[in-house]
C-alpha cells in the first residue's frame, strides 16, 4: 500500500523548463542539492521569487547557463509538462497514448506519455498533443486541478470573485473553481483578474505549482498578497493508518559512522530522507521529519528503537518502530591513531571512553559525544584493556527502520 515518493532523490538528474534561444532540447538541471537558487534577474522583490527559489531547490526548474531565469518567458506544453513529472508522484490513472505530433525522439517525450497517464495533461482531437504550443494560464490551472483531483464546491459562487470570470472557458470554470479554492491560482498584479486566456510565463507557472505542492501538504505555505484566498478551505483532516511493516527510510548527517559498545544505551535524532506515501499519492511522512529514539543493545549488538516521529508540520506521533540489529564490530587497539577512529564518526558516551581508555588518548574525552553525554566517570570502565570491540554502524543503511505497530496519523 506503501511506496517512497523518488522525486527528492539526491542523485538523479531532473528535467528543467529552462530552454536556450534557438535550441531545441531544454537545459538539463543537476540534483537539488546543487541547484541554482537564485537569479540575476529575479530581483529578492520580484512578486514571484519566493516560488522559484522553492522550485529551484526542489529541481522542479532550472535557470540558465547565463544565470538568468528569464522570468517573463512563455511556456510550452511540453515544457510545462517535464515541470509537472519533476513536481509531482502519482500512481497511473489511464494506459499512455502516442500522439502523432510527439516522435520518440522529442526530448519531452518521455515527461509527456507521464503527465498524461497520471491525469494532468491530455491532448486534442485528432490524437495531438501541440508539445511546442504555449500554455494559456487556464490551461495550466485546469490540469493542476484535475491532475491533483479537486473538485469545487461552488462554481458560479467562487469564480464571482474575477472581474474577467466571463473570459474562462466552458470547460475550464469547474476546474479553476476548484483551483482558487484550494488556493492555487495567483494572480499579479491585479489578485482579481484572472486573465485566463494570456499566455503563462516561468513566473507564473512556477507559482500555481509551488501553491498546488502547498496544497498537497508537499510544501510549505509562501505567504503573497497575491494568491487567491477569497474561498479559503480547510479541509477536513482525515485519519490515515500507516500499517505494521511500513519501511521509514532515514538519513543521519552528522556523521558517516556511528561507533557505541555493546551494552550502552544513546539518544539519536534520524531525518526521513524520502516522501512515506499511500498507494493514492497521499503523504503521510514528509521527508524532513525527524525520528527521535535510541541506539539501545539488542542481541549482542545495537538496535535504533523510534519513540518520537515529528512531522515537518510539528505535529507528533509516538511510533513503534525499530531498525534491524546491527553486530557489525570494530576493533580499537592499544596505539591506534585516534584520529582515523573519530573521523566522521559520532560516538556514544561508552564507545568514546573506551577509545580514550584504550589508546590513552585523553582527549577524545573531550570529544562531543551523542547526547553530549559526560564520559569522564566512564573511562575507568575499560583501563588496563588492550583493545575493545565497538558496534559500527553506517546510519544511512544500517537504520533503516519498519514499524512494528500500525501508526494513525491525521493528514490533510
Amino acid at each position: 500500500m506503501f511506496n517512497l515518493n523518488p522525486w527528492q532523490s539526491g542523485t538523479a538528474a531532473l528535467m528543467a523548463l529552462s530552454v536556450t534561444a534557438g535550441a531545441v532540447a531544454p537545459f538539463i538541471a543537476t540534483a537539488p542539492a546543487s541547484a541554482q537558487t537564485t537569479f540575476y534577474d529575479v530581483p529578492s522583490n520580484y512578486w514571484a521569487a519566493q516560488f522559484i527559489q522553492q522550485l529551484s531547490q526542489r529541481g522542479v526548474i532550472a535557470g540558465f547557463p547565463d544565470g538568468s531565469f528569464r522570468p517573463e518567458e512563455p511556456v510550452t506544453r511540453a515544457q510545462f509538462a517535464a515541470m509537472i513529472n519533476n513536481a509531482f508522484q502519482k500512481a497511473p490513472q489511464r494506459q499512455a497514448v502516442n500522439f502523432v505530433d510527439v516522435p520518440s525522439n522529442f526530448w519531452a517525450a518521455n515527461a509527456i506519455r507521464q503527465s498524461y497517464t497520471i491525469g494532468f495533461l491530455a491532448g486534442y482531437p485528432g490524437n495531438r498533443f501541440e508539445p511546442n504550443q504555449n500554455i494559456p494560464r487556464q490551461q495550466v490551472l485546469v490540469s493542476l486541478a484535475n491532475g491533483l483531483e479537486y473538485s469545487p464546491t461552488n462554481t458560479q459562487t467562487t469564480l464571482q470573485y474575477f472581474s474577467d470570470s466571463f473570459n474562462i472557458a466552458d470547460w475550464a470554470r469547474s476546474p479553476i473553481a476548484a483551483a482558487t479554492e484550494r488556493q492555487i491560482v495567483v494572480n499579479y498584479p491585479n489578485v482579481q483578474f484572472l486573465n485566463p486566456t494570456a499566455t503563462a510565463t516561468r513566473a507564473q507557472v512556477a507559482a500555481f505549482i509551488y501553491q498546488a505542492l502547498v496544497s498537497n501538504n508537499q510544501a510549505s505555505a509562501i505567504s503573497s498578497p497575491y494568491i487567491v484566498a477569497q474561498q479559503p478551505t480547510t479541509p477536513t483532516p482525515v485519519s490515515v493508518t500507516i500499517p505494521q511493516g511500513t519501511a521509514i527510510p532515514v538519513t543521519y548527517d552528522q556523521a558517516e559512522k556511528i561507533l557505541v559498545t555493546k551494552d550502552e544505551t544513546a539518544p539519536l535524532t534520524l531525518t526521513v530522507g524520502q516522501n512515506v506515501v499511500t498507494q493514492d499519492g497521499t503523504v503521510v511522512i514528509p521527508a524532513g521529519s525527524q525520528v527521535v529514539g535510541q541506539l539501545r543493545p539488542a542481541q549482542g549488538g545495537s538496535q535504533f528503537v523510534a519513540e518520537r516521529l515529528v512531522l515537518t508540520t510539528g505535529q507528533e506521533y509516538q511510533i513503534n518502530a525499530s531498525s534491524q540489529v546491527i553486530t557489525t564490530t570494530e576493533t580499537v587497539r592499544k596505539g591506534t591513531n585516534t584520529g582515523t577512529i573519530i573521523r566522521n564518526t559520532a560516538l556514544g558516551a561508552g564507545a568514546a571512553a573506551a577509545v580514550s581508555a584504550v589508546t590513552g588518548d585523553r582527549a577524545v574525552a573531550t570529544e562531543e559525544v551523542l547526547g553530549g553525554a559526560a564520559i569522564g566517570g566512564l573511562i575507568g570502565l575499560f583501563f588496563g584493556r588492550s583493545s575493545v570491540d565497538l558496534i559500527a554502524i553506517n546510519p544511512n543503511t544500517d537504520l533503516q527502520m519498519t514499524i512494528n505497530q500500525n501508526l494513525l496519523v491525521s493528514v490533510r
